[in-house]
């Protein structure tokens, strides 16, 4: 059995779960998915009233319009409270912040990019205005989110849900954390391209201890919803302002820190693959050019070619997928 790293803090609630053998994998490794990345620690603001604390755990994320095309992607998503009775709802606060991870894949090529749009407070502005990606007429896009709290709402602007085909759970009963718009979609795309030979998921690799690397399907490090959350990371300046964390933001802003999403698919990528000797799939990212970068769809595209038996997938009683407490085979699926 793989010796994974210890932690006494997470950021990902655990109110609504219980307890299984698989999550004490994620909870003994969090924290390196929250704060570490390519070896750097970035402590989380502690900014006025943004600080972590008691805060409200349930938020709502209000989708642009028009959200897979090109001027969609590069409009911040605005974050509120689902419940103003509830306290406000701060992206600069580590324990309510919400991530938006977008990957386009041109079915002409059978290339995929990577491109995180931003989220923002309700009501305020962006420390830098998000890049504006380009396109193509093949181009199919896919967006994933992550949530550092309980329970995230999708809120459209002008039927922006429907027209990105977003989905948030069913009949009402929301996943928690990890909606997505237009994945199937996307993955269609992808596995289409796949077997025309365009597109090839590199292999996964062998890591220093000899085992295969592993995937967000191998029972040796998920737990009961893998694959939840994302790999997006943001800037967050003193003022609790947010932008894109690119290159030319990192030079240009001024005490900035980076904001994190506890994902399943950052301990992959960035933690457990740094760890192992093992390199995770990653694609140009479109908002900061020469830039590689990770993403969840590339995981599981990866770990769909790839993961040998036994493969795990969700299970029917994850709370995430369960319905008024029942089990709910159409969101199980979802």
């Amino acid at each position: 059995m793989r010796k994974l790293p210890r932690s006494s803090f997470s950021t990902r609630s655990t109110r609504r779960r219980g307890f299984s053998p698989l999550v004490l994998v994620g909870v003994l490794v969090t924290v390196v998915i929250a704060l570490a990345v390519g070896g750097v620690v970035f402590l989380l603001p502690r900014l006025g009233s943004h600080a972590a604390g008691a805060a409200n755990a349930d938020c709502t994320l209000i989708v642009p319009a028009h959200p897979l095309s090109a001027t969609g992607l590069a409009t911040p998503y605005q974050l509120m409270a689902a419940n103003p009775d509830n306290g406000p709802c701060n992206e600069a606060n580590p324990n309510q912040s919400a991530f938006v991870q977008g990957a386009v894949i041109d079915k002409a090529t059978g290339t995929i990019s990577v491109y995180d749009p931003l989220v923002i407070d309700k009501g305020t502005n962006p420390a830098a205005a998000p890049v504006m990606p380009k396109l193509t007429a093949t181009s199919v896009v896919g967006l994933w989110f992550g949530f550092n709290g309980n329970n995230l709402t999708l809120r459209g602007t002008r039927g922006s849900l429907q027209e990105g085909n977003c989905v948030n759970g069913v009949n009402g009963s929301i996943f928690g954390q990890f909606p997505y718009c237009n994945a199937p979609a996307f993955f269609r795309a992808a596995n289409q391209t796949i077997g025309a030979g365009n597109l090839v998921p590199p292999p996964i690799g062998m890591a220093k201890d000899g085992q295969p690397c592993p995937t967000v399907r191998d029972f040796g490090v998920v737990d009961q919803d893998q694959s939840d959350n994302v790999t997006t990371s943001y800037l967050v300046t003193a003022n609790g302002q947010t932008a894109q964390a690119t290159a030319a933001n990192m030079n240009a802003l001024q005490s900035q820190q980076t904001l994190t999403n506890a994902s399943d698919n950052r301990l992959l990528a960035i933690a457990l693959d740094g760890a192992l000797g093992c390199t995770p799939w990653m694609a140009p990212d479109l908002a900061d050019p020469g830039k590689m970068t990770t993403a969840l769809p590339l995981d599981e595209l990866q770990a769909a070619a790839h993961q040998a038996n036994p493969v795990a997938l969700v299970p029917a009683r994850d709370p995430m997928v369960l319905n008024n407490n029942n089990r709910d085979l159409n969101k199980t699926n979802a």
